[in-house]
């Protein structure tokens, strides 16, 4: 695996900086989002290969169609549980008021 470069993170940083300067708790939800965002893509192509590397040790079409099946219903539910994860942190921007904080 490729590492970056220290003028690729510097920059990386420096782009970051203005929005961690403006809002701070905006700029970690960015941060939550692009890093959830890089380990479900990362988990998924690892089940894609592992699939692919199955798929060409099928003995049957039987076999074959089991497998695209599993295949399926195991990325419907990882897209879908992901969907959600990605909606619950892109709603928690951490300026939500809570209940008690209300003055009457």
């Amino acid at each position: 695996m490729a590492t970056k470069s220290k003028d690729t993170k510097t920059a990386e940083k420096a782009a970051f900086d203005p929005m961690a300067a403006f809002n701070p708790a905006a700029a970690k939800v960015w941060q939550d989002i692009m890093a959830e965002s890089v380990r479900f893509m990362t988990e998924r192509l690892q089940k894609d290969m592992e699939t692919q590397k199955a798929m060409l040790s099928c003995k049957s079409p039987a076999e074959l169609l089991q497998l695209q099946t599993e295949f399926f219903q195991d990325a419907m539910k990882d897209y879908t549980d992901e969907a959600t994860r990605m909606l619950t942190l892109m709603s928690s921007t951490g300026t939500a008021r809570s209940y008690d904080d209300v003055p009457l």
